[in-house]
């Protein structure tokens, strides 16, 4: 592995980083928000779900916008920055539960199971999963949403006009 090699693993970890630092803003705003609203609006089990979706939302909209930020990669990176945001989360969740609210390690796992409308093991999945959903192949976009193009060689260049126009 080159120096140049080692710079871009670098480059593409902290953007990785970066993102999931934002990840956790979003998570402590949506922690914040059922607490104070959604909860005493809906009820635990509701507003569990409600944040949970909430959540999972957010972290898919960052891994979406934040996938043009790495530039091109292999779906090998893309699993790999899942699973680095995967770690980053139980390890943050572990110590932030551990040694600021100190709860003790029964309570630290109930998180992780679905009771009572937690949806934690979703939002991990989702945590896990998004950056490899957010790659997307060159050359998609509406192309993908088009029938097949058989003797149509008005709509496949119609097509590839608008791939071309808009960049997909």
């Amino acid at each position: 592995m080159g120096v140049n090699e080692i710079t871009m693993a670098v480059a593409v970890l902290l953007k990785a980083l970066a993102l999931w630092i934002a990840i956790l803003v979003l998570a402590i705003i949506n922690g914040t928000l059922r607490e104070k609203a959604l909860i005493p609006a809906m009820g635990a089990f509701g507003g569990l779900i409600a944040s949970g979706i909430a959540l999972s939302v957010c972290i898919v909209l960052v891994a979406f916008l934040g996938a043009p930020w790495y530039g091109p990669l292999p779906s090998s990176q893309y699993w790999l920055i899942g699973l680095f945001w995967l770690l980053l989360t139980v390890l943050f969740e572990f110590s932030f539960g551990r040694f600021v609210q100190h709860k003790d390690w029964e309570q630290l796992v109930q998180a992780y199971a679905f009771k009572g409308g937690n949806l934690w093991p979703v939002v991990l999945a989702v945590t896990a999963l998004s950056p490899l959903a957010s790659r997307t192949p060159k050359r998609v976009g509406i192309a993908m949403l088009a029938p097949p193009t058989h003797g149509c060689g008005r709509l496949r260049r119609t097509i590839s006009t608008m791939n071309d126009r808009f960049q997909l």
